[in-house]
């Protein structure tokens, strides 16, 4: 069956054709690609037609498609272990593995997604301070938990409204809205609020508004803040976790956070989250304290092999990162200079192999508000050229890029050529 014949049937029996809504390709008025395969930086699709990926599957796939290492270690334990509902070995050798390499870590619990590690985190937090409030960041996502599918109102001290149906206002009436890198804005949050705060979730390199990195004197004022009122700070490295640097964004900073949480590279491809801090904290988690929270395939030894595979080989290897780095650099400064040159107005964010090229005069773009100024039509444009002409890239505007470590300076050359011959 061809991309096309796919997609229509599928319509028949999942909403949209799709099981995540951006996959519908619906704004840009064009029927996704199926895919079939994909080999290092190369996917193709139903149709044979092939493309450079950009996007990684969302990020996870730092290493590449179908990288070796990983897919032996996923053959290799389905020979023996699909799912036991019990402990394993694998899953100590993972959490050992990231509270010895990551900073401000010293307990972790497993789960299926980065959706689940960030509403438990935020359920840990309420049940650990005993408060009931949280602040999230318009522009920041965490998940589709309630809580979080807020979008901020016209006042800097309102209480959430509810992002999409099916939200009662009960389920968003403890979330804040901030003001990313907006000091004075938070400030005032805590100030009519704080007693009841349990914590702030940020996402140190958001993702999700396109790339956007929290400035430095903004973090070191959340952390003051929550030290001041008693609340947590979390960090959401779902995204940013082993891919803006080996230990994550939170290197990237003077500031340490209480919680953090991880998903996307750390399974290898396959469906895995975690969230960890602090063993004062971690251990109010049932069995040992009052917060519940479980899950039938969390630490599923498929996911606990894929993952340690592709964790040994960053810990090995961690010149991937000046790779990606470097690759990055080109790819930024290459899209800068034809900007100019075609007089289009853009912005590039970019956190190692994070990057957006925002259509925008805005710059720098450190803001949802920065980043909701873009010329839709012309990243439009832009996307339907990198598409035709064989790039997988993000289909909004609002996601990010991702570098990868078998992306080559070749890769990054043809992108430039082609972006060279884009007319907007």
């Amino acid at each position: 069956m061809s991309n096309r014949e796919i997609f229509e049937e599928s319509k028949k029996y999942m909403p949209g054709g799709v099981n995540s809504p951006v996959r519908a390709y619906r704004d840009m008025g064009i029927d996704p690609p199926v895919m079939k395969s994909g080999k290092g930086v190369i996917l193709t699709d139903e149709d044979g037609k092939e493309y450079i990926d950009f996007v990684l599957a969302w990020g996870p796939m730092i290493l590449g498609h179908s990288n070796e290492e990983v897919v032996t270690a996923i053959k290799e334990i389905s020979e023996r272990a699909i799912a036991f509902g019990t402990p394993t070995d694998l899953e100590l050798k993972m959490s050992k593995f990231i509270c010895e390499e990551m900073d401000n870590v010293d307990m972790v619990r497993f789960v299926n997604s980065g959706t689940e590690a960030t509403m438990s985190a935020i359920k840990l937090a309420r049940g650990y301070t005993g408060k009931n409030k949280i602040i999230k960041f318009a522009g920041c996502y965490h998940g589709h938990f309630d809580g979080f599918l807020v979008e901020a109102g016209s006042g800097v001290l309102t209480e959430g409204i509810a992002g999409c149906l099916g939200i009662p206002n009960d389920s968003i009436k403890n979330t804040l809205v901030g003001v990313y890198n907006d000091m004075e804005q938070v400030r005032s949050l805590f100030e009519a609020y704080g007693d009841d705060v349990a914590a702030v979730i940020i996402e140190p390199v958001a993702g999700n508004m396109g790339v956007v990195k929290a400035e430095n004197e903004f973090m070191e004022t959340l952390r003051v803040l929550c030290d001041e009122y008693g609340s947590l700070l979390i960090f959401d490295e779902v995204m940013s976790g082993f891919r803006v640097a080996y230990k994550g964004a939170q290197s990237l900073f003077n500031v340490k956070p209480d919680l953090i949480t991880y998903a996307k590279i750390i399974g290898g491809g396959l469906p895995c989250g975690f969230y960890g801090g602090r063993r004062d904290i971690m251990e109010k988690l049932s069995p040992v304290g009052g917060v519940y929270q479980a899950g039938t395939m969390s630490g599923n030894p498929v996911v606990m092999a894929a993952g340690m595979a592709t964790l040994n080989i960053l810990k090995a290897n961690q010149d991937i990162y000046e790779h990606i780095n470097k690759l990055g650099e080109k790819l930024q400064n290459g899209i800068e200079e034809i900007a100019r040159e075609k007089n289009v107005k853009l912005t590039v964010n970019r956190v190692g192999g994070m990057m957006t090229v925002f259509f925008t005069d805005r710059n720098p773009v450190r803001s949802y508000d920065d980043a909701k100024s873009c010329d839709l039509e012309m990243f439009k444009k832009y996307f339907l050229h990198m598409n035709k002409n064989g790039f997988n890239i993000p289909q909004s505007q609002f996601e990010s890029m991702f570098l990868s470590a078998v992306h080559t300076e070749e890769h990054i050359d043809k992108f430039l050529e082609t972006f060279k011959r884009f007319q907007p």
